[in-house]
């Protein structure tokens, strides 16, 4: 895991949680960090902006996607992924 890349997807996601950086650990889920639907798109959003990708997402099925949000450390690898430009089957 690439380490300026996992300190920018934690940095987005504790903005959005309304946290400090340090309370955010790759193993903590997006409910335990109070991130709601509105969150989640804000954070997919911020996450495209900041490295130049277009994730897979949809918004309204989010279960259905092909982008891993099951955890900080999932989100920050789909994002490695994605910038290395593996295919979207490896993103999951």
């Amino acid at each position: 895991m690439r380490l300026d890349v996992q300190e920018q997807i934690i940095s987005i996601i504790a903005r959005e949680a309304v946290l400090e950086p340090g309370e955010v650990t790759p193993d903590m889920t997006l409910d335990e960090l109070g991130l709601d639907s509105l969150g989640l798109v804000e954070m997919i959003f911020a996450i495209e902006e900041a490295f130049d990708i277009s994730v897979p997402f949809n918004a309204n099925e989010p279960t259905q996607t092909d982008f891993d949000t099951s955890s900080v450390g999932a989100i920050v690898r789909a994002v490695e992924r994605m910038i290395c430009g593996e295919p979207r089957e490896a993103l999951a």
